[in-house]
């Protein structure tokens, strides 16, 4: 069950990356997610997720937090690519099925590791 795991060193997981990720990154405005990617600070891709409360209360957002990490974890994160991707929820993606958010997410989240 280890190798499956999600390890922290995959994960954003300070503000200060989050802020340079958004400030310097390149924005995707996909239909009920943003997608911000920039030059990653270590050599393998990392990734955040952003839900507000605008989305939903605690248990949606974090609902929305774990299908976006499980794509991550299940599809991308074994690919190559020194990018830190910051994925933010929109209005709407609190009704998304796991299979919706990999149909919207999957092509973007694996091109943006790899530009």
């Amino acid at each position: 069950m280890r190798d499956q795991s999600f390890p922290k060193t995959a994960r954003l997981r300070r503000r200060p990356d989050f802020l340079r990720v958004q400030r310097s990154g390149r924005r995707e405005n996909l239909g009920h997610f943003v997608l911000v990617a920039s030059a990653g600070a270590t050599p393998a891709g990392r990734l955040g997720v952003t839900v507000s409360s605008r989305v939903g209360n605690a248990v949606v957002r974090n609902r929305v937090k774990r299908f976006v990490r499980e794509l991550f974890r299940t599809r991308c994160h074994h690919r190559e690519g020194t990018r830190d991707i910051v994925v933010i929820a929109k209005p709407g993606a609190e009704v998304l099925t796991y299979a919706e958010v990999v149909r919207e997410l999957e092509e973007p989240l694996a091109a943006a590791l790899c530009r």
